[in-house]
């Protein structure tokens, strides 16, 4: 036992001691926004507000409860600042926690406990997000502490272990929603082992009393719900739609295929006759869904996993039984609960099926599964280092120039927290940068559309970020849905040597406008819009804020300022003021939806360059989207040989 014990806490320490300076990556940015918010609000920092996607946005619509941000907290609190080193070193306690429960369950459950803990420990999820301030593997541990004290508790008729992983499981239910499919998991041991033991029914109820007793302390001290702020951002965001639950299903199986490796999957659970029918329909419809080998082997290979689960739950002993069941019932609630696919999602079944694996197969495939899987996991998880370390050097590179000019971030993850760290403010929709600022931009953390105030963006850096090794986890043109399936890539990981972001620091250059009148449509309308106007829509129209400015060419001889918009059907605004240069130049009331037309005067502006502001009355924000709106815009400028008029 002692030399198995050091044999998996040394395994441990390699997978994370070469990966203490992990850059900020992936949702650490939301879960240290929580922790920094908790310095001034400690039994709420689920209600920090930042912007995500160019909205700003509340957390207590977040999918997790706020044990994470706590802990992340208690780091700040003791370190004074984020520090990679310190804060992934404090992490590492999470991974063995972990370890150390995935042993005790291995010595219960496997002929084979080493190999089936090092089979755990190699999953590619484990490895990878095991180097992240997600909350992942801390509910990993927890939940996986919770089984374990309860098979004990089960096997020992001890209540003093009972109320062991009673409080473990009270740590999951704050760390992740999900920890309420504990309940019907361990529902099953109870079943099989004890059905006459009252308290450890009711023990296996404690995961979902004590989300809903969070869920009635937030809704008493805030007079919100988190849960129905969650119900909210889904229908905003549109996140449980039947496509997206297909491709979270498809991805998912795909993912399942590489909890262990394939091989030793498919020996371990491949052993039926007629099913074999139903997984070669699977694989015809993985060849539909993208014909990459990887794939469908994947995809394949979860399938006949699955089945195997299925077959031997229903045929085995109550041991076996019962890893079936977990696997089962946590696939199952993964389907229903979650949409973007994600592989992290699975983790908590990475411990069952690496337990019948080792069940099922000898210790020559054991050992040749693990050495592949841990090759793998460990290059993957190098791709991932490389991947966030790039914004960490990018933003190190444009220290001297973003310190000393205003900046702006158009991108989300570790891109934002580091330009952010050093002063830069994160992008929001219809931003308008002005000339003399710096704007940071990812092709692929999630830009969002900004104008240059009447400038020209001049690149100052640029940097392709390339890792060293041929995977990825996601980037450009990567097909892996390993992060998520949003994209409609389904690959657990891809094979691809490409770039996976290109970042870009660009200074806004001054640049008179051009055009005395602008056409929303037109290609020069970036350059002219100032602020408050969204991008262009069906190639014509675009929608104005509540408030827009244009910087125009002033024309050459007193002409009437018209503005042409749209007032659709739904929209409140019944009032619209137009200004130049400061002076209201002129306004227009109207009675409902349909076209008009706002002309002024003929107004004469000073200089060369004139500044027109057009505000209306009212904004209203429609269904699924968190844009203020007031009117559509179709045409604003100056037009000679027009009739004035309001």
């Amino acid at each position: 036992m002692r030399r198995e014990v050091l044999i998996v806490l040394a395994f441990v320490l390699l997978l994370r001691l070469p990966f203490l300076n992990q850059a900020i990556q992936g949702d650490d940015v939301y879960y240290i926004a929580a922790a920094e918010h908790a310095q001034i609000d400690p039994l709420h920092p689920g209600h920090a507000r930042f912007v995500f996607l160019g909205d700003e946005v509340s957390m207590q619509g977040h999918p997790h409860p706020p044990l994470n941000s706590w802990v992340l907290a208690i780091l700040l609190a003791a370190l004074g600042d984020i520090r990679e080193v310190g804060y992934h070193s404090a992490y590492i306690l999470f991974s063995l926690l972990a370890t150390f429960s995935m042993w005790l369950l291995a010595r219960r459950f496997s002929p084979q406990p080493l190999w089936a803990t090092l089979l755990f420990l190699a999953t590619p999820a484990f490895v990878v997000n095991g180097n992240s301030l997600e909350s992942d593997v801390p509910f990993l541990a927890f939940w996986l502490a919770a089984v374990a004290l309860f098979v004990r508790a089960m096997d020992r008729r001890s209540g003093a272990w009972l109320g062991a992983s009673a409080v473990v499981m009270a740590l999951a239910a704050m760390t992740a929603f999900q920890a309420v499919v504990l309940a019907p998991i361990l529902a099953v041991y109870v079943w099989l082992k004890r059905r006459t033991w009252m308290a450890g029914w009711v023990a296996t109820l404690t995961a979902p009393g004590v989300i809903a007793a969070w869920q009635l302390y937030e809704r008493l001290t805030s007079g919100a719900l988190p849960a129905a702020e969650l119900a909210g951002n889904f229908r905003t965001y549109n996140l449980q739609n039947l496509a997206a639950k297909f491709n979270n299903a498809v991805a998912l199986t795909a993912h399942l295929g590489w909890i262990v490796f394939p091989l030793a999957a498919l020996l371990a659970f491949g052993r039926f006759r007629k099913p074999w029918l139903l997984v070669a329909g699977a694989v015809a419809i993985a060849l539909w869904l993208d014909s990459h080998p990887l794939f469908w082997v994947s995809f394949g290979t979860g399938v006949v996993i699955l089945i195997g689960l299925s077959h031997r739950r229903s045929r085995a002993n109550a041991d076996t039984g019962f890893l079936s069941a977990w696997s089962l019932i946590f696939f199952l609630s993964a389907l229903v609960l979650f949409f973007a696919g994600s592989a992290r999602y699975l983790l908590p079944l990475a411990a069952p099926v690496a337990l019948l694996v080792s069940r099922a197969v000898g210790v020559r495939w054991l050992a040749a599964g693990f050495a592949l899987q841990a090759a793998l996991s460990l290059s993957l998880a190098l791709v991932n280092y490389q991947h966030w370390d790039g914004y960490r050097r990018f933003a190190a590179s444009l220290r001297d120039q973003t310190t000393n000019a205003r900046t702006w971030i158009n991108g989300e993850w570790g891109l934002r927290f580091y330009f952010e760290s050093d002063g830069g403010l994160a992008v929001r929709k219809g931003q308008a940068i002005r000339p003399g600022e710096i704007l940071i931009s990812s092709e692929l953390a999630y830009p969002v559309p900004v104008t240059t105030g009447g400038g020209k963006l001049t690149t100052i850096a640029r940097e392709e970020i390339q890792p060293s090794f041929p995977f990825c986890l996601i980037g450009l043109g990567c097909r892996s849905s390993y992060s998520t399936v949003s994209a409609g890539n389904f690959r657990p990981f891809d094979i691809a040597h490409r770039p996976l972001d290109r970042v870009r620091a660009a200074v806004v250059m001054e640049r008179k406008p051009t055009l005395e009148n602008l056409l929303m449509s037109a290609p020069e309308a970036d350059s002219h819009i100032v602020s408050g106007v969204f991008q262009l829509e069906e190639g014509r129209y675009r929608w104005m804020g509540g408030r827009a400015i244009f910087a125009l060419k002033a024309p050459a001889v007193s002409s009437p300022l018209r503005i042409s918009f749209f007032v659709p059907s739904g929209a409140p605004a019944r009032c619209m003021s137009a200004y130049v240069d400061g002076k209201l130049a002129a306004e227009i009331t109207f009675n409902g939806p349909g076209s008009h037309e706002l002309i002024s005067p003929p107004v004469m502006p000073e200089g060369g360059t004139a500044t027109v502001t057009v505000a209306v009355d009212r904004t209203f924000q429609p269904p699924n989207d968190r844009r203020e709106l007031g009117v559509i815009l179709v045409e604003a400028g100056f037009q000679r040989n027009i009739s004035s008029g309001r």
